[in-house]
């Protein structure tokens, strides 16, 4: 018997871009994506995907990675290194939740994220003001 998948889906793509307003003038302006949230605290703006839950998130502080969502960030990483993986960056509190950056056997960077914390809040112009708890 197998073991259940720890990677659920794909919770973002970060990309980064040296200044947000920068970022929105070519991905929402000229590319027709619409802003589904923008933390600044954070150097971060979420954008939808139309055909995707998944969100291309635009940042001014991360690297280009795929962010993974799984049911507990504390039990994938867990479940990544007792099957050969390594950590990269130690498990810890996002606004949302937890994050943690593993390496697989191969070196592939994991961000792993959960949504233990709850989903962003956001006022009419999309700007984050908290978070609700699920």
């Amino acid at each position: 018997m197998s073991n259940p998948p720890i990677l659920r889906a794909v919770d973002a793509v970060t990309v980064p871009v040296p200044d947000l307003d920068e970022g929105l003038a070519y991905f929402r302006d000229g590319l027709g994506h619409e802003v589904i949230w923008r933390n600044d605290e954070l150097g971060q703006v979420g954008l939808r995907l139309p055909d995707s839950n998944a969100e291309l998130v635009l940042t001014t502080q991360q690297s280009y990675e795929v962010n993974w969502l799984v049911d507990s960030v504390p039990q994938a990483v867990a479940a990544l290194v007792s099957g050969g993986g390594r950590v990269i960056v130690e498990e810890h509190a996002i606004p949302v939740g937890r994050l943690a950056v593993v390496a697989d056997p191969f070196g592939n960077r994991l961000v792993l994220l959960d949504l233990s914390a709850g989903t962003y809040v956001t006022d009419q112009d999309r700007h984050v003001v908290g978070v609700e708890p699920h």
